[in-house]
């Protein structure tokens, strides 16, 4: 890469060096209302920090609404229940953190986590119940665990409605919980379990109707997307043995369609700040990604929601240290990150940027640049390393990397040279095969 690039990087680069550093960052965002915050692994502790520092300040200057990330909903939902102080609830979020079992429990149950939750509880104690910010999950994995809280719910609220929610719990019940015995059974049984989760569905949306359920309370709305959950499960889980782009397209739309139910939740002018991995932040039509026929969360808000404003900022980093595991359902360890492969968008990235603890680049903005300058570093296509929870560094040279045009994938992105694994807030032990997942996010 000739050095004129990274000259121009060096010159561009935002240090940061502290809070007000993120000035041009918030600049950017401006009145958005969708800021969806990446990240290239699930196990660094930096970006967890450095989107707690932006998250805090988009929530106090710019008033968002709410967090949404990459997680089950009822875990979530507990989090976010200690969050504003709901009655009976924990007063330490980090309790409830720490509480978290289904692997991979320290995506959310590490140190970082717990100490944006205990600052986001007390903002939120100085605040009226009804503007108090939550933090919910987008994911589609907790088939049994929202099956039995739909469950829960109908017998407590609306017990003639028992029935489709027994069939469907019927139907699953000889899984055991184990989401992959019920995609194997799928491959005898191609519909399994669908038609009886959908007939729950259909009732829960017709409750949803009757009550409001989006401008509604939260239970009735947690019930609703409880069902929709379920719904979205079963068919992730019905396709995903098939080598095609179906099981990822399935579990994206639903994290777009919950983000959009909880917009419609919180009444208009609500603003939103979405954690998940960088596969999932990052536009997909930038990547190879959209060649196998693959959507992805930041390509689906951006096509839904781009006259309310629509922010992505992506992640990386060079080398250091990661928690992941080496198999799904394995225990995790801390892994060194061998340094980025040559070429790629995190070795351009330090060369230019050596030894820089964090630095944003704007890939849309040319700063102190006579217009006669090309752009071309950011408008060509560059390998992006991703690492999700199954990580194995020995074969860096063969995987690992996502072809990116950085200025399309992105409205901002963070370097960090050097980065360090999440510290996990419980001991971490093998769990035995559960859902599989894509190793990238």
């Amino acid at each position: 890469m000739p050095d004129t690039h990274e000259s121009r990087i060096r010159d561009e680069a935002v240090p940061l060096t502290g809070p007000d550093a993120l000035d041009p960052l918030l600049d950017r965002i401006g009145d958005a209302h969708y800021v969806l915050l990446g990240e290239a692994s699930h196990g660094t502790a930096d970006y967890y920090q450095v989107r707690d520092l932006l998250t805090r300040r988009l929530i106090e200057e710019k008033g968002f609404s709410f967090v949404a990330v990459e997680g089950d909903w009822p875990d979530c939902q507990a989090v976010h229940r200690s969050l504003v102080a709901a009655p009976g609830a924990p007063e330490d979020p980090g309790q409830v953190l720490a509480g978290l079992r289904r692997w991979p429990a320290w995506m959310w149950g590490n140190t970082d986590v717990a100490e944006f939750a205990r600052r986001l509880r007390r903002h939120n104690e100085h605040r009226p119940p009804d503007l108090r910010v939550g933090f919910f999950g987008l994911d589609v994995y907790s088939l049994w665990e929202s099956l039995h809280a739909v469950l829960g719910h109908l017998r407590e609220h609306d017990p003639d409605q028992v029935g489709p929610a027994l069939e469907a719990y019927r139907c699953l019940e000889p899984y055991a919980g184990d989401p992959h015995s019920y995609a194997l059974a799928t491959r005898i049984v191609p519909e399994g379990c669908e038609s009886q989760v959908l007939s729950l569905l259909t009732e829960l949306r017709r409750r949803a109707a009757r009550t409001d359920a989006s401008a509604g309370s939260l239970t009735e709305f947690a019930a609703r997307q409880n069902a929709e959950i379920l719904a979205g499960a079963e068919a992730y889980y019905r396709t995903m043995l098939d080598s095609g782009p179906e099981s990822w397209n399935i579990r994206d739309h639903h994290m777009a369609d919950t983000l959009d139910r909880l917009m419609a939740h919180h009444g208009p002018g609500a603003k939103t700040v979405v954690w998940a991995h960088n596969t999932h932040i990052g536009d997909a039509r930038a990547t190879d990604m959209a060649d196998t026929g693959m959507v992805n969360l930041g390509q689906l808000v951006r096509e839904r929601h781009m006259g309310q404003g629509v922010v992505l900022v992506g992640f990386g980093s060079f080398t250091g240290t990661v928690l992941a595991a080496d198999a799904w359902g394995d225990a995790p360890r801390t892994m060194e990150v061998p340094p980025a492969r040559t070429g790629s968008l995190e070795d351009l990235l330090h060369r230019a940027l050596p030894g820089a603890r964090a630095s944003f680049v704007f890939p849309h903005v040319q700063l102190q640049r006579p217009a006669t300058v090309s752009p071309a570093w950011f408008h060509q296509e560059h390998g992006h390393r991703a690492i999700g929870v199954v990580y194995r560094p020995s074969y860096e040279h063969v995987t690992n990397y996502v072809p990116t045009v950085l200025a399309q994938r992105y409205d901002a992105f963070c370097h960090l040279d050097r980065t360090h694994a999440v510290t996990p807030l419980n001991p971490l032990a093998h769990v035995g095969r559960s859902a599989t997942v894509t190793a990238k996010g």
